[in-house]
């Protein structure tokens, strides 16, 4: 056997050995996320294909299924409390994500100067998204009490009327999206994180050609965090769309199914009317709601979200 033969020989044993070690990397690799896999497609995905099943049944947990075919979903289109909800959500949604987002980065930006105690206060802004989510409805209850809350107090000493806050109908929705705006911290850190990460040289060069504060804002501070306030906006979509602990634990849906929020609703079906079947029908809807809305802010996010280093736009 000549040289090039045995080096051609070597060189393929190699290559198979590579191959081989990092096959076997594979199989381990495998083997140490396979609880993590089991996991996820035995508590997540079979009871969403679970569900699917249900949602054309008729069903109350004690009782076998009765096939109803997508009766559940014709009922769901003509039931007018379905819709209400949905009205409810969407409002909610539309109100609460565009005021955080603004109203989270200009605290951000305050929060990212340079001064004495500035940790103290980034710590204040974040507290609020730690507390326990019945605490912080028994705390804001307290608060929006239209005979002795705090609020109402307030707007008595500079003499204006008490307000019903949760209490009415046109109120109830604004005064739970104030209270999701107190209660975003991690929207808040978020930001800071991004904010921290543009270059100060960039802010010296419109300082060179001019530039104030606003051109700073608008002209580098948005574009650079755009994809943030992107990431911020769909996270914000979702969650709204699945609001329940609020009005569960204040409202209860009311006053008048003025906060009806979807999930309320879901969970009233299934667990207070037993109409498993029903509910999942409405889970399926919400996903497919979900699903379009955000699949819509996905492709229009190519207008106005920059990444930097894409030469595309």
């Amino acid at each position: 056997m000549n040289k090039p033969d045995v080096l051609n020989g070597m060189r393929t044993f190699k290559i198979k050995s590579a191959r081989r070690a990092t096959a076997n990397k594979n199989l381990w690799g495998y083997f140490f996320i396979l609880p993590a896999i089991i996991g996820l497609i035995v508590f997540q995905f079979g009871p969403i294909l679970y569900s699917m099943v249900i949602s054309f049944t008729q069903w109350d947990i004690i009782t076998p299924m009765n096939f109803l075919g997508t009766s559940n979903y014709t009922r769901m289109v003509n039931d007018p409390l379905v819709w209400k909800s949905i009205s409810v959500t969407l409002y909610y949604t539309i109100l609460n994500v565009p005021l955080t987002l603004i109203i989270t980065l200009l605290i951000a930006v305050l929060l990212d100067t340079k001064m004495k105690g500035m940790s103290l206060f980034r710590t204040i802004y974040y507290i609020p998204s730690i507390v326990p989510a019945v605490a912080n409805a028994a705390l804001w209850m307290f608060l929006y009490n239209p005979m002795y809350g705090f609020f109402n107090q307030i707007l008595s000493m500079v003499g204006i009327q008490p307000q019903e806050w949760i209490y009415g109908e046109k109120q109830v929705i604004p005064s739970i999206v104030l209270m999701s705006i107190w209660g975003a911290g991690n929207t808040v850190i978020i930001y800071l994180a991004g904010l921290q990460g543009i270059s100060r040289q960039l802010y010296e060069a419109i300082e060179i050609d001019g530039g104030g504060l606003l051109h700073k804002f608008f002209k580098i501070t948005v574009p650079m965090i755009s994809p943030i306030i992107f990431y911020n906006m769909a996270m914000g979509i979702i969650g709204s769309m699945q609001v329940f602990t609020q009005a569960f634990i204040m409202t209860d849906g009311g006053p008048a199914n003025a906060s009806m929020f979807y999930m309320l609703l879901l969970y009233r079906t299934a667990f207070k009317n037993q109409e498993m079947g029903y509910a999942s029908a409405m889970a399926w809807m919400m996903f497919l709601i979900i699903g379009i809305i955000t699949f819509i802010t996905f492709k229009t996010s190519s207008l106005w979200v920059f990444y930097e280093g894409d030469d595309s736009k």
